[in-house]
């Protein structure tokens, strides 16, 4: 295929709205397309990728009418989340999208949005919020960097999971009612059973260690074991 420039957006584009009864011209006072039929008038930014300063340059041309679009060809590899994140954040712009597929010397164009007032969602994912607090409420304190990429990540589960381990280990073998009374939470007998660090292990039926592995990677959390032996000590 052809080297594409910005320029080949423009025929296809152009023949669209001139079919539609509007006055096309290109490059007036640095708008790339501009189309006016009437009162209307729509300005087109055309760029050979969508990126962060085709989206400012579009949002600058909303000073001049609220009909404002960009145009890219059509992507050749992009994920669905990737894209429908786009086409949300293009529509929380006000801007419209129009794609441009080239298919040897055919050229298609494909409205996929238009620019109209954003309408944002009066309720939000209750849910999904329900769990974000729940999780921030559930760690003691900021043991993670935001922006950290590629290392271990303190999670609510995994403090509970320290917590647990810090009582077998301080007091020695556990039912999951009696960890419970101390304040391990109600999800105390389903992290014993489901064991995912392998630092329990079941005695008897319904009483629990800590394994020799838990032990050892405790060592590795030792503001937290402090803190949850301080808190041990102060309900005694």
């Amino acid at each position: 295929m052809k080297k594409l420039y910005e320029a080949d957006l423009y025929e296809p584009i152009r023949k669209h709205f001139i079919k539609q009864g509007y006055r096309v011209n290109g490059e007036v006072h640095d708008c790339d397309l501009t189309a006016v039929k009437d009162d209307s008038l729509i300005i087109v930014e055309l760029k050979l990728n969508l990126n962060i300063d085709l989206l400012l340059q579009a949002t600058r041309r909303q000073r001049l009418t609220d009909l404002v679009y960009i145009a890219i060809p059509k992507p050749k590899r992009i994920s669905r989340k990737r894209w429908n994140d786009i086409i949300q954040l293009i529509k929380r712009l006000e801007l419209g999208l129009i794609i441009v597929s080239f298919a040897g010397n055919r050229k298609s164009v494909e409205f996929k949005v238009h620019p109209e007032p954003y309408k944002r969602m009066t309720s939000k994912n209750t849910r999904k919020k329900a769990a974000l607090i729940k999780e921030i409420e559930g760690r003691s304190a900021d043991y993670n960097i935001g922006g950290s990429r590629k290392t271990k990540i303190m999670t609510a589960y995994k403090e509970n999971c320290i917590q647990i381990a810090c009582y077998l280990e301080k007091l020695g073998q556990m039912s999951p009612k009696a960890l419970v009374a101390l304040g391990t939470g109600e999800k105390t007998p389903l992290i014993l059973q489901k064991n995912y660090y392998n630092w329990f292990e079941r005695v008897q039926r319904g009483i629990y260690v800590i394994t020799e592995q838990g032990k050892k990677e405790l060592e590795d959390y030792p503001e937290l074991v402090e803190y949850y032996l301080a808190g041990l000590k102060t309900e005694n």
